[in-house]
């Protein structure tokens, strides 16, 4: 299925500085049962977000109103653990487009790509300059540039190149995915198809 096409996305920050944040943990296994792409993003953080009796946790981060944004900035290695599509689907359904962090498990990274989540790799130092730009002011924006590959603190004009895979650039930023490339190239397959002598 298509998704929404990403070229530049310019938005506030939802902090979460914490590091092996794993895909157990950004969607539980339990709630694995479904198939469809669909009412993950209410169950996204479950543990951290919710007490037993389902009441929101006050100091967890999402159930803070003060904090709000596309983007979720993150601590190293976000994503490890299990290969669970589930994970990256929580977060888009959740309403993020882009994750900020300065490493992903590689195929928490692949996963990502596939349904129109942008994970942006950035230095430990450039993460955590954005960590403190978000403490100094919660509406402070990040303006994520994916044609120029760049992710700048509009508040002071850093900007820093993050590296993005060609075929999944373009992917992006078209809106597509694997399948939707495929049928993009109808009229190409079909003439190359009907050029072969056998």
């Amino acid at each position: 299925m298509a998704y929404d096409k990403f070229t530049v996305l310019k938005s506030t920050c939802v902090p979460l500085p914490l590091e092996n944040v794993d895909t157990d943990q950004i969607i539980p296994a339990r709630f694995l049962k479904a198939t469809k792409r669909e009412a993950f993003g209410d169950n996204l953080f479950r543990d951290w977000r919710y007490n037993n009796d389902d009441s929101p946790k006050e100091d967890f981060v999402l159930n803070n109103d003060t904090y709000s944004g596309k983007v979720l900035v993150a601590g190293r290695n976000f994503g490890s653990g299990s290969s669970r599509e589930h994970a990256a689907w929580a977060i888009y359904d959740y309403g993020f487009r882009c994750v900020i962090s300065s490493f992903f498990a590689d195929i928490f990274k692949g996963n990502s790509l596939n349904i129109g989540i942008l994970p942006v790799t950035v230095s430990p130092e450039f993460l955590d300059k954005i960590f403190k730009d978000i403490e100094k002011d919660p509406n402070a924006q990040v303006e994520v540039n994916l044609p120029a590959q760049t992710v700048t603190l509009v508040s002071t004009g850093e900007s820093e190149s993050f590296e993005i895979n060609g075929y999944k650039k373009n992917n992006m930023v078209n809106g597509f995915d694997d399948i939707d490339y495929l049928q993009a190239m109808k009229e190409e397959i079909g003439s190359f198809e009907a050029a072969r002598p056998f």
